[in-house]
């Protein structure tokens, strides 16, 4: 049985996140809430949630000892598919541009910005269900077409230097990435343990990707 190695820092839809894959597992992986080194070294796969601020989520994924070192192995070392979700998106980014400037895990680079709606009267933060736009061929978002409304809250987003790393956009005062890919790391700004039907039809996705 695969192991998936939920990140354990604190993060807000940790939660979630958890019921929302242990649902689709249904018995046939292990979902593992942990900040333990060792077994996210070992990991199948990995996942990274986070809600909040990009400094704060990436102090709190700093304070846990060797936490980041044991992603590394796993993702970037052994080719363990990886899923972040929002902030835990966010911090694929080489910086963060919130409060100042802070480093972020560089896998995909690219900065995160505050959204500027080009129109005053539309709000940031961006909440609630949103459609999808220029989804791409890529075996996570594939199934998630044009039109199709999954749910967000945040106030920036990433821009990845490579527009070919992005796999689908959202509008919303301006066109933004709603999801990136690059290997075996992916993204994905929205929350799937919040969007239902659509949302559960990505973390299945996940779980069955082989890059």
């Amino acid at each position: 049985m695969q192991t998936v190695a939920l990140i354990d820092y604190g993060s807000g839809n940790l939660r979630s996140a958890e019921k929302a894959l242990s649902r689709i597992a249904d018995g046939a992986a292990e979902i593992v809430v942990t900040a333990d080194p060792e077994t996210i070294a070992r990991a199948d796969r990995v996942v990274l949630p986070g809600v909040g601020a990009f400094a704060a989520c990436m102090a709190a994924l700093e304070s846990r000892s060797g936490v980041i070192e044991a992603m590394t192995q796993a993702v970037q070392g052994k080719g363990a598919p990886f899923l972040g979700i929002c902030v835990g998106m966010q911090l694929l980014a080489t910086r963060g541009l919130e409060f100042g400037e802070t480093a972020g895990l560089g896998w995909i680079p690219g900065d995160v910005k505050k959204l500027q709606p080009a129109d005053p009267a539309i709000k940031v933060p961006h909440m609630g269900w949103n459609t999808l736009t220029g989804v791409a061929d890529h075996p996570l978002v594939a199934p998630l077409a044009d039109g199709e409304a999954v749910y967000f809250t945040h106030s920036f987003a990433i821009f990845p230097e490579d527009s070919a790393d992005v796999t689908a956009y959202v509008e919303h005062g301006g066109r933004f990435p709603a999801a990136v890919a690059r290997g075996n790391v992916a993204g994905v700004q929205f929350h799937p343990e919040k969007s239902q039907k659509p949302g559960l039809a990505l973390l299945q996705r996940f779980l069955e990707w082989r890059p």
